[in-house]
């Protein structure tokens, strides 16, 4: 079962967050291990208990490390560039495998982008910093949405391509482990930035590739 919810052109415009870092708050981690504590008390568990009792600071290490993504700028990946002096064709990278968290449940997302890109200006980046640029903006609370196009607008400020194109098939554990408990479940979401935007057999052109 696959359920598949594309969007091309104007960005998804719920709750966006600015690309940006943000600053690391004072004590993180003693403020979610603190959290969870209560979290454990809240549904009836006894936090102190064998199986228990180092589970609040494990947890708030883990979200330290899946959300590190909130205090850099994905997009300074991309500024190491070089010339594309011998490529005048468009550049795609499949199958990048990322996991994120819905910021709705904060339960994961897991899935793969694919991006693609017709350089400008004569410069490219190198493949690992897109694949960089994505894992950056998933380790976040997310929105699959919001995530494609940041990955979309990161790519246009950094790179100033003539074009970009990114899709992102992701399945989402909220649908898989509760609500309607839809496992196997696919959400996809596209963007398109500059002349893939507008010239729509192109884009065509290059969705095709990003799927074959």
């Amino acid at each position: 079962m696959t359920d598949k919810k594309a969007q091309n052109g104007p960005s998804h415009q719920e709750g966006l967050r600015p690309l940006e870092a943000i600053s690391k708050p004072q004590d993180a981690q003693g403020r979610i291990a603190s959290a969870v504590r209560e979290i454990l008390e809240a549904v009836g568990e006894d936090p102190d208990r064998e199986g228990l009792k180092d589970t609040p600071t494990r947890v708030a290490k883990m979200y330290l490390e899946i959300f590190e993504g909130l205090y850099e700028d994905p997009r300074e990946h991309l500024k190491k560039q070089f010339s594309a002096d011998q490529h005048n064709g468009a550049v795609i990278v499949k199958d990048i495998h990322f996991y994120s968290m819905c910021e709705h449940h904060l339960l994961p997302v897991h899935g793969k982008a694919h991006v693609a890109y017709l350089p400008g200006g004569g410069r490219l980046t190198g493949l690992s910093k897109l694949a960089r640029l994505v894992e950056g903006f998933a380790r976040r609370p997310q929105l699959q949405e919001r995530m494609t196009d940041q990955i979309a607008q990161g790519m246009m400020d950094i790179l100033s391509p003539e074009a970009v194109l990114v899709v992102v098939e992701a399945e989402h554990m909220c649908m898989s482990m509760r609500g309607v408990r839809s496992p196997g479940s696919t959400t996809v979401t596209s963007v398109a930035r500059g002349l893939w935007q507008d010239d729509y057999a192109a884009r065509m052109e290059i969705m095709s590739l990003l799927r074959a």
